[in-house]
């Protein structure tokens, strides 16, 4: 027999169902006791999410929301039929603009979209959900087999020379020392656009053989890892002497609150001089761009171009000197890592 209880506060059925269970085994206190430890798990999972995850996930509830009203389905529901005429929706006629996403963008709605559906108590099915995901791959090779490629491909990597021009290319201004810093210090940790914008002050520490970035990696599980970036033989591109001299001139020119160790590491600067806060993921992109574009580099460089650009040119120099093939697997078979000073994968590129 169902045991009766009363909670302190609204829950979904499927919570109010197992509160019950948890009453019938417990006793009501121990119920209500475990029922709290729920919603601190949910709160901690919140906490714990990141903002562009959650980003994500409204955006591609809005898409299914979007599908569902051209379609005449209703939201809350989702069955196999309805799964595979969204992604098949997505891949001819998804986006705003009447165009089909690439299949890795509509990969992601789909994930998303479902987690919308059971977040709002809606059941959806593993099968019906894999049914639909490989919905998506068959449409995406007939697509290939079509000669259509969707997406803008891999971004392209940074070099030594474009790092050259850009260098030359940045104004005497915070505004031109603080892009120097940013791509020169970016390309030799071979960072990705959330890195710089998520440092501080305090993340980015003088050595006597360099600087030492505390970098936090992981999309899901984060750590912290210790960046080592050494002098370079050339003073022109040198990322160390670029990072100190763009933070000398802030706070020179714009107060000692800047070298407090809790201020960005790298702020935001609009074209009349004044400091915005700090750099976002997508400020850190377009700054890249902007500033390849005005270097004049032949094909812009992205937010990824950085970290492709160390790892490309990482390898064809190893690789070169070694004597291996530049995808040579035997090569990566003897690497070692050492202190990372020494055997720092930046030294000698610059």
């Amino acid at each position: 027999m169902t045991t009766e209880i009363e909670l302190p506060v609204p829950v979904l059925a499927d919570r109010l169902a197992l509160v019950e269970r948890w009453a019938e085994r417990h006793g009501v206190e121990a119920a209500l006791r475990l029922a709290e430890a729920e919603d601190l798990a949910d709160a901690v999972a919140k906490e714990i999410t990141p903002e562009s995850t959650v980003d994500t996930y409204k955006k591609s509830w809005w898409v299914w929301t979007r599908f569902c009203a051209v379609t005449e389905l209703p939201e809350l529901e989702g069955s196999r039929g309805a799964l595979v005429a969204f992604v098949t929706w997505l891949l001819r006629e998804g986006q705003q603009s009447g165009k089909g996403y690439a299949p890795s963008s509509a990969s992601t709605h789909l994930a998303a979209a479902v987690v919308g559906l059971r977040e709002r108590g809606v059941k959806v099915s593993g099968d019906d959900q894999a049914e639909a995901c490989a919905a998506l791959e068959g449409l995406a090779v007939k697509l290939l087999q079509a000669g259509e490629r969707r997406g803008r491909g891999q971004a392209v990597g940074g070099d030594v020379e474009g790092l050259r021009t850009i260098a030359r290319a940045c104004p005497d201004t915070l505004a031109g020392d603080r892009d120097k810093a940013l791509v020169l210090t970016g390309f030799n940790y071979a960072s990705r656009s959330q890195d710089p914008a998520g440092l501080r002050t305090g993340d980015v520490t003088l050595h006597p053989q360099g600087l030492v970035v505390a970098v936090l990696t992981g999309k899901t599980k984060h750590s912290v890892r210790n960046a080592k970036i050494r002098y370079a033989d050339d003073p022109e591109i040198c990322p160390v002497r670029a990072y100190a001299a763009y933070r000398a001139r802030l706070v020179d020119e714009r107060g000692e609150q800047w070298a407090d160790p809790s201020t960005p590491a790298f702020v935001g600067i609009d074209r009349w001089g004044h400091i915005t806060g700090g750099m976002g993921p997508d400020s850190v992109t377009r700054a890249i761009k902007r500033i390849s574009d005005r270097a004049g580099v032949p094909i812009a460089w992205t937010g990824h171009s950085l970290r492709i650009g160390l790892a490309s040119v990482g390898r064809i120099a190893i690789a070169d000197q070694g004597g291996w093939a530049r995808h040579s697997r035997s090569m990566l078979g003897y690497m070692q890592r050492d202190d990372g000073w020494d055997d720092n994968a930046a030294a000698g590129l610059t």
